[in-house]
């Protein structure tokens, strides 16, 4: 299956914008009592922090993706190198009075949507990578990225479409980032499995949780959830909600790949910046959210 980053075969990466968002508090210390500044003494509502959330969704700044940190009670803003200062700007005079509920953070490169979990999957003049082989009943399906869905509706085991895998029944992008897959080739197997790991369930991970990421362009690679129910602006309108963010590297080609970790199901690979020399940030679409909406089952 693809991932949400998408590679054409050409070799050209079709590129998006990704979000970094970076700042930093100035702490003054006075003469026997510390003194705070107002965003950092300030507590801030849930609806404070929705309404700080929304500000940014409506600045709609390409390259930015937001999460709410529970532990900092704050909105965590990342924006990518694309994202200038008077964007930043912009972002904070959206959010009004609850811009002290922003914490700006930046990341090196720019977010980007990344079709090329595992095996390489082929359709029109893309490549993703697989996701996870689900079924329902004795019907066997497999999951990519809902941005690969959108720009090829056959998938093919090789990037000379002579072995097909199958065609879409389903995808969701933007909004969300999900595409099912209906096995049409008898002939290929499809055991619930990321290389040589048994998947038995999904869940949704931990902000802590260590996982892992196959990709058909970086092969495995491991890193740390730092969010949950990120949102990533990747610009031209693709706006993806309710995602998991993490420190795991992919590059172009990965999109659709499986997030995982042990025998557990956990994302499918959205898009994000950086890549498997530097580091980045990147994004999954929560699997457990693919599974509900198509009534399939992994294992």
């Amino acid at each position: 299956m693809r991932i949400k980053r998408t590679t054409p075969t050409s070799g050209i990466a079709r590129r998006t914008r990704l979000i970094a968002v970076a700042a930093g508090l100035v702490a003054a210390a006075a003469f026997a009592v510390p003194s705070a500044s107002a965003g950092e003494a300030r507590t801030f509502s849930a609806n404070q922090l929705t309404t700080a959330s929304d500000s940014v969704l409506k600045s709609d700044v390409a390259g930015t993706a937001w999460a709410v940190d529970p532990k900092t009670n704050r909105v965590v803003v990342t924006v990518d190198s694309r994202v200038s200062p008077a964007e930043i700007a912009k972002i904070k005079q959206a959010a009004g009075s609850n811009a002290g509920a922003l914490t700006i953070k930046h990341t090196a490169g720019s977010f980007n949507k990344l079709i090329s979990g595992g095996d390489a999957i082929y359709g029109g003049q893309y490549r993703c990578s697989l996701g996870f082989n689900v079924h329902s009943g004795s019907t066997y399906y497999f999951l990519t990225a809902g941005h690969c869905g959108q720009v090829a509706s056959t998938w093919y085991a090789n990037s000379g479409h002579s072995t097909v895998l199958g065609s879409n029944v389903s995808y969701s992008f933007p909004g969300n980032d999900y595409a099912l897959v209906r096995y049409t080739n008898s002939s290929i197997a499809h055991p619930s499995a990321v290389g040589s790991q048994t998947i038995t369930r999904a869940a949704t991970p931990s902000v802590g949780t260590t996982v892992y990421r196959r990709g058909s362009t970086t092969g495995t690679h491991s890193g740390r959830v730092t969010a949950l129910n990120a949102t990533v602006n990747y610009g031209g309108g693709d706006i993806v909600h309710g995602l998991i963010q993490t420190t795991v590297c992919a590059e172009g080609g990965d999109s659709g790949g499986p997030l995982y970790a042990g025998t557990t199901a956990y994302g499918l690979t959205s898009g994000g910046s950086g890549d498997c020399t530097f580091g980045g940030t990147t994004f999954f679409q929560p699997v457990t959210e693919a599974l509900s909406a198509y009534g399939v089952s992994v294992g």
